[in-house]
């Protein structure tokens, strides 16, 4: 386990992917929450630019429900680019093997970023980034002070990651190998997902 503080973000050449799952149905929430706005921009737009703003090497957006839409609601930075994942239904997983698939052959590892959690922000992107470039763990992932948060999976580890079926995501790979987990402690409360629109609510206040 390991505490990041405030580290500065640098340039590195070596390529990390990120990888923003977006394609869900947002049954719960009544319509596509990737679009409602929040602080003057769609919600997977928070997410989005907190990927780029920790230095990424690439961001992959995974869409599927209302895919045409979310698309154009979208700002992009140069290095992103969005995968339209027809299999959405079947689950988040088959989003996380259409993101890893794609990836840049080069890509040593990539951060799983839920559109949701528009909490996520830039230096908790780079303090898995820089975990995992100093001591190469097989998954790092955030922890805060109630709970986890996204995760880094090092190329070495996306073969069994593909093999991960339904509506799990890396969450099922860090349950079945605990022990190729680093924690990356972040002394903070996680940020909550947006699931209702009692959740947004809360973020507006």
């Amino acid at each position: 386990m390991r505490v990041v503080g405030g580290t500065p973000r640098g340039q590195d050449t070596r390529v990390i992917t990120g990888i923003v799952l977006a394609a869900g149905t947002s049954s719960r929430f009544g319509r596509t929450k990737q679009l409602v706005e929040l602080q003057g921009k769609p919600l997977v737009q928070h997410v989005v630019d907190a990927a780029a703003g920790a230095g990424l090497g690439e961001i992959i957006v995974v869409l599927g429900h209302d895919a045409e839409r979310v698309e154009a609601a979208l700002r992009l930075p140069p290095n992103a680019r969005t995968l339209v994942n027809p299999a959405h239904e079947k689950g988040q997983s088959t989003s996380l093997v259409a993101g890893l698939r794609n990836a840049d052959p080069a890509s040593e590892g990539a951060v799983v970023l839920l559109a949701d959690q528009p909490g996520i922000t830039a230096d908790h992107v780079h303090a898995l980034v820089e975990t995992f470039r100093e001591g190469h763990p097989r998954i790092a992932r955030l922890r805060f002070r109630d709970g986890p948060g996204p995760a880094l999976l090092a190329r070495e580890v996306w073969r069994e990651a593909m093999d991960i079926e339904g509506d799990l995501g890396a969450r099922a790979l860090i349950a079945a190998h605990p022990d190729w987990v680093q924690e990356v402690v972040i002394n903070e409360d996680a940020p909550p997902d947006v699931d209702t629109p009692a959740d947004l609510a809360r973020f507006e206040i």
